[in-house]
């Protein structure tokens, strides 16, 4: 790639700097995951079967995020080196590549979703109405679900670039549109569940078109970037292990509650919606926040050929990762029984979910540097590393917490111990990785 420079040493990379760039991402995939929760609360007057089938969508749905991530995940090192380089004619190449790549993707994925919605629906498991419903809602989601598509490439490369607060913006845009457009369609228009995958798409699309417009203006991007070249193939290449690796992630804890967590019982069950949805649905988004702040700022700074802002970056948002790791830990600990307590009465679902938040809390440190070592090396490009720094130990989470809950009879805390487990061996593997040195390097 051709590099244009100024001559001018960057100034160090502050505490701050990676801070005022790790709050907005991590604003944005708290409003992100509250899609999920503002659609459940949305479609409840409907009845039971359509809140188990937006329920039961979710995993298709983060199959279908996996594979909108490709081009995502792909285009996201290219375009923070390419900012870093100040190439801006290689950084619209690519942002043009990936948004082609990323139309055919989705228009496959949403025919598919269309076409197959009976299909899909009947692999959930679902009651009879239920059932209807969740095909009802992938129907109307491959009408209105484009917008979808193309979002998180959108995100990924504002991340990159370093406009988190866009990220933000487009994000807040499409969570109150959502909340303005689930009642109009699903009650007040009569369209039932369907109306709910409608609001969605329209929200989504509002944002993407603030976003489009943002994005064309900054980079500079004209019909002819968009005709898809063997840059394409790099970007795939780059962020297939990233889809994999969330569909995989996805699968794991699909076979955690067929096989281990539902014959436990309901208790159980109840206590991972609580301590998934409702605690890490909290902390998680903040470590990822640090994450990508790390991963665009380490990435531009790789494309400057500045070794030294690399480091600082790495260091500033580890101690970051530190202190938000640490809170999280004293948080899950000392307010397990009250903060569960919010999500239930029952005391049986209540003790379960106090296990899960204490147990979990001896990971949370762990945690916090799992996204951190993840996220540089995927934003610098070595997907592949960590994909397999995290995909097998995702995997063995299933034969581990079968061993630990019945074997062992440790029933739920072993459950929750291999995910523990498995989370130290991950940050471990990724840590090691992100010293080794050798992931700087991006080739084709």
């Amino acid at each position: 790639m051709d590099r244009v420079t100024s001559g001018r040493r960057p100034s160090p990379v502050t505490l701050g700097q990676v801070f005022a760039l790790a709050w907005p991402a991590a604003v944005s995939i708290l409003l992100n995951n509250a899609f999920k929760v503002i659609d459940q609360f949305a479609v409840q007057w409907l009845g039971v079967a359509a809140q188990a089938a937006v329920g039961a969508c979710t995993f298709v749905l983060i199959a279908f995020f996996a594979l909108y991530e490709i081009t995502a995940a792909g285009a996201a090192p290219l375009v923070a080196r390419a900012t870093g380089a100040r190439d801006h004619r290689w950084r619209r190449r690519v942002v043009g590549n990936a948004l082609s790549g990323a139309t055919i993707i989705g228009i496959l994925v949403l025919l598919a979703a269309g076409l197959g919605a009976e299909s899909i629906a009947s692999l959930l498991n679902l009651a009879p109405q239920a059932r209807a419903a969740a095909a009802e809602y992938l129907r109307w989601l491959a009408i209105a679900g484009f917008p979808l598509t193309l979002a998180p490439l959108v995100d990924s490369v504002f991340i990159a670039m370093g406009r988190t607060r866009r990220v933000m913006v487009m994000q807040l845009l499409a969570t109150v549109l959502n909340v303005v457009l689930n009642p109009l369609f699903i009650y007040h228009l009569g369209m039932g569940i369907g109306g709910a995958a409608l609001a969605t798409g329209l929200s989504r699309g509002v944002s993407l078109l603030l976003g489009l417009f943002w994005l064309v203006g900054e980079v500079g991007l004209v019909p002819g970037d968009l005709r898809p070249d063997n840059v394409l193939r790099w970007i795939l290449s780059l962020g297939m292990p990233v889809a994999w690796g969330t569909g995989l992630y996805a699968l794991v804890y699909w076979g955690l509650l067929a096989w281990v967590i539902s014959p436990l019982g309901p208790a159980v069950n109840a206590a991972l919606g609580i301590g998934y949805s409702a605690l890490e649905g909290f902390t998680w988004p903040v470590f990822w926040g640090i994450a990508a702040a790390a991963a665009s700022l380490v990435g531009r700074s790789l494309g400057e050929g500045d070794g030294r802002r690399v480091r600082q970056a790495i260091r500033c948002a580890g101690l970051l990762a530190w202190i938000c790791g640490s809170v999280a830990t004293l948080v899950f600990w000392l307010g397990a029984e009250s903060l569960t307590g919010w999500f239930t009465g029952d005391p049986g679902v209540h003790e379960e979910a106090v296990r899960y938040a204490r147990i979990l809390a001896f990971s949370q440190l762990f945690v916090a540097f799992e996204a951190l070592a993840g996220g540089v090396l995927e934003g610098a490009g070595a997907t592949r590393a960590a994909f397999w720094w995290s995909a097998p130990f995702n995997l063995l989470r299933i034969p581990l917490a079968v061993w630990l809950a019945f074997l062992l009879d440790w029933r739920s805390a072993g459950v929750w111990w291999a995910i523990n487990l498995t989370t130290y061996a991950k940050a471990l593997g990724l840590g090691w990785q992100l010293r080794r040195g050798r992931w700087p390097r991006l080739s084709k």
